[in-house]
């Protein structure tokens, strides 16, 4: 079995770049690019991280039997990353999001936590406020919402958002085309 060639292709089906798979398994783009092209031999450790973020695990990496569509996805299957800096976790509810029209993440921001700053893009945004309360910076507005409210919007404008600097926020958080 060609491994890098296999990873590859799954990357590609994805909708990942070699940074962003790189960057949700912690390891270097330089890495991706080797194992992609046979240079170098992860360990399991490191080619199980590779797999979830791909959305399979090994049986599945292995196997010439066509997989069984999930839909019905639990805590273990979800891939998740925290960032200090901001104060934020991101998690990927639906493993593998990349490849679909949609991709909804969980976004646990800590008091006072934000996310990145994005540049304006196609698509829409949409999210929910699970818990606490954030700010979207959109443009040059800021638009308050709650626990129990939600937002729509396009991304044809600079934005982010902040969260209570008291209480922080949980918020479900979809985007068309996925983009975290």
């Amino acid at each position: 079995m060609d491994i890098g060639k296999k990873i590859k292709e799954l990357r590609i089906l994805t909708g990942l770049t070699q940074e962003e798979l790189a960057d949700r398994a912690e390891l270097s783009k330089g890495f991706i690019s080797q194992l992609e092209r046979n240079l170098t031999s992860p360990s399991i450790a490191t080619l199980i991280d590779i797999l979830q973020c791909l959305g399979t695990d090994l049986k599945e990496f292995f196997s010439d039997d066509p997989k069984e569509e999930q839909i019905v996805f639990h805590a273990a299957d979800y891939f998740e990353k925290e960032d200090e800096k901001l104060k934020n976790k991101v998690e990927w509810i639906i493993p593998n999001a990349q490849k679909n029209i949609m991709e909804p993440i969980r976004l646990t921001l800590s008091p006072g936590g934000s996310t990145y700053p994005d540049i304006p893009h196609e698509g829409e945004e949409f999210g929910y406020i699970l818990s606490g309360s954030v700010v979207i910076h959109l443009g040059g507005r800021t638009i308050k919402a709650k626990k129990g409210e939600s937002f729509y919007f396009t991304p044809n404008q600079n934005h982010y958002i902040t969260a209570n600097e008291k209480t922080g926020a949980v918020l479900l958080w979809v985007s068309t085309p996925p983009s975290f």
